[in-house]
């Protein structure tokens, strides 16, 4: 197992865990990798900063604490978290709704206005559209789509 320091085009920093090199370079070229804040999907090595041994060091020597992230941004473990929950939104979402694409306008207001069967659908929608919909009295939700990736 290798971990690597990576970084987004929006430039967030995170690790990431690989089989090994080539598991990595397969993956970021098949764009199965993406930012954990961002979901941005065009990833770059990050510098790392080597771990050098430091001669007084004892064996067993409990490592530092880490700095604790500053009030209002979410700490690895509660990004993990979060991640874990949209991931499992997301297959829910996939295994129980409808998807209808880029009809998911028209097919919302359909189901609004009586027209077809009321069920439950998911698909892709412009921030204007989605905004035309809320006017229209049409209650839709936008969840984050993680990507999914084994890395």
């Amino acid at each position: 197992m290798i971990v690597f320091d990576l970084k987004c085009g929006k430039d967030h920093v995170f690790e990431a865990y690989f089989a090994d090199s080539d598991t990595y370079e397969r993956q970021v070229k098949a764009r199965e990798v993406a930012c954990p804040y961002c979901g941005d999907e065009k990833i770059v090595k990050a510098p790392m900063a080597p771990n050098i041994a430091v001669g007084n060091k004892t064996r067993g020597e409990p490592e530092p604490s880490p700095t604790p992230a500053p009030a209002g941004k979410p700490t690895p473990p509660e990004m993990a978290r979060a991640i874990g929950t949209l991931r499992r939104m997301r297959s829910y979402i996939e295994q129980n709704f409808d998807h209808v694409g880029e009809r998911f306008t028209e097919e919302a207001r359909k189901i609004h206005h009586g027209e077809v069967e009321r069920r439950s659908i998911y698909g892709d929608a412009t921030k204007e559209e989605v905004s035309e919909l809320a006017d229209e009295g049409i209650e839709v939700g936008e969840i984050p789509w993680v990507p999914r990736h084994d890395a």
